[in-house]
């Protein structure tokens, strides 16, 4: 053990905890775990008829870059409570330590199941890509008469070989992560060129023209019930780059295997949302200026990417980068496993779990937590069963997660400089509290476009979860669980 590894196991006693994960991160693998969840090739590629489907062109390419800056504002305020206090509890343990026992309890269980929903939507937006891409390419007449049953199938694989590869190998899934960080630029580089090059023409006008396209393809089978309020589709619209640029908070999961992560792990939150942002917008200008016709587009729904990667591109160069994208989309949930398997961990080893004992069981050796991994997995395949249809999965984890963000978000507004006058390495300085403030903002608008109509039933998801959360609580965890073991901010020095 090197001189930083052991102040960082110095630093993590100071909050309470021993050091029982392999503290092997660097800043770059670190970065590459946030970078990998995020994935643009996942959710940009995936949820991109969100947006189109919403309010065309525009919807596409003006929502995001908007969406962006409100992402990065929570970025940043994430990274200064993350470098403050370092633990793989992340979200949950800032929120005991800035507000108390309660506020840390139910931000765990938000964020707990964002993460798992999360991980469903992406496995289950992989199964949904390579179907589509099939189908697309190859003009192979897939059955759809057992559609469902293909789609659990394929997820079981998908998500039990995730679970696989975290607990036998943590140097592999880190390899993977680190290798995905590459993979996602070069292939959506690569994406992005080959549009713009084989683009049958550049039509500039549709990236600042918002057309109505809610109630296509059909009445039936509708991205977004028909609505005439262009102003709302755009608005809906959001749910895009909400869904696709979130789960950076991984970053933080990470942080007892990462070597120095009051600097490392801020850095490598904001550097993953920026680089997404911008690498993800440039993706899809490109997407929207190849498609042959707009209108022709809308029609497609779903298939909407698919369709115009088939109609511009050359098959081979089609069949590569569809390839690609496949690989960092497993990737993609192969990280969402590490960074939700170490929440549950985390959690359970204060206590805040049933069957705790054995969720924070490490392996002596592979040096993971085990049991978490696969509870976290199966919880996962468990809610694609619940709902399969996956604008449902997107909005219920965007929604999920956007409510464990804003509430450590809105503790450290309300601390900052009185209760919490202890910073760690990397600080925003005065523009912590209004950065904080806009992102309280921010986050309440994103909760309140993603339970509208036709995802109306992640409202009444979120609702009744609350309901449950709340009799819980007050009829039994606040008389049986005890926190972490520095449940206070008041402290003269940061860890």
């Amino acid at each position: 053990m090197n001189k930083q590894q052991n102040d960082d196991r110095l630093a993590l006693e100071k909050l309470g905890y021993q050091q029982e994960l392999l503290r092997r991160m660097g800043g770059f693998s670190n970065y590459a775990v946030s970078l990998s969840i995020i994935c643009i090739l996942a959710g940009g590629i995936t949820s991109f008829h969100l947006a189109f489907c919403a309010a065309g062109g525009a919807g596409v390419v003006l929502g995001w870059p908007f969406m962006s800056l409100i992402t990065l504002g929570f970025a940043a305020t994430m990274g200064q409570l993350a470098s403050a206090f370092p633990t793989a509890g992340g979200l949950y343990h800032w929120a005991t330590i800035l507000g108390g026992r309660g506020w840390g309890w139910i931000t765990a269980w938000f964020n707990l199941m964002g993460l798992m929903t999360i991980l469903a939507a992406i496995n289950v937006g992989t199964f949904e890509f390579c179907w589509g891409a099939i189908g697309t390419l190859t003009e192979i007449r897939l059955p759809i008469e057992h559609l469902s049953y293909w789609q659990l199938g394929a997820v079981v694989v998908i998500t039990s070989t995730q679970a696989a590869l975290n607990h036998r190998n943590i140097h592999a899934v880190t390899f993977l992560t680190d290798l995905s960080g590459y993979l996602i630029l070069v292939f959506s580089l690569a994406l992005t060129i080959s549009l713009l090059v084989y683009a049958p023409g550049y039509e500039w006008q549709r990236l600042i023209t918002l057309t109505n396209y809610s109630g296509l393809p059909s009445e039936i089978d509708a991205v977004w019930p028909r609505n005439e309020n262009l102003l709302w589709m755009f608005g809906l619209g959001l749910i895009l780059p909400a869904y696709t640029i979130t789960g950076y908070d991984a970053s933080a999961h990470t942080s007892e295997e990462t070597v120095d992560p009051g600097r490392a792990v801020p850095r490598s939150i904001l550097r993953a949302v920026l680089v997404s942002s911008l690498f993800g917008w440039f993706m899809l200008i490109a997407i929207v200026l190849a498609i042959p016709n707009m209108d022709d587009a809308a029609h497609e729904g779903r298939n909407v990417v698919y369709w115009t990667i088939s109609k511009v591109l050359p098959k081979p160069t089609a069949i590569v980068i569809c390839i690609g994208i496949f690989f960092a989309q497993y990737i993609c949930g192969l990280a969402a496993m590490t960074s939700t398997s170490r929440m549950m961990y985390a959690f359970a080893r204060d206590g805040g779990l049933p069957a705790s004992d054995w969720l924070k069981w490490v392996s002596k050796t592979s040096r993971t937590p085990v049991i978490a991994i696969w509870t976290v997995g199966g919880f996962s395949f468990l809610f694609t069963i619940f709902s399969p249809v996956y604008s449902t999965i997107t909005t219920t984890s965007v929604i999920f997660l956007y409510i464990s963000y804003l509430l450590p978000t809105y503790l450290g507004l309300r601390a900052y400089g009185k209760s919490w006058t202890a910073m760690g390495p990397w600080t925003l300085g005065g523009a912590y509290r209004p950065l904080s403030a806009l992102c309280v903002v921010g986050g309440f608008a994103v909760i309140v476009i993603g339970v509208q109509p036709p995802n109306g039933i992640a409202l009444w998801i979120t609702l009744f979860t609350s309901l449950v959360l709340a009799a819980i609580w007050f009829f039994y965890s606040r008389r049986t669980f005890i926190g972490p073991p520095k449940t206070t901010c008041n402290i003269t020095e940061s860890v």
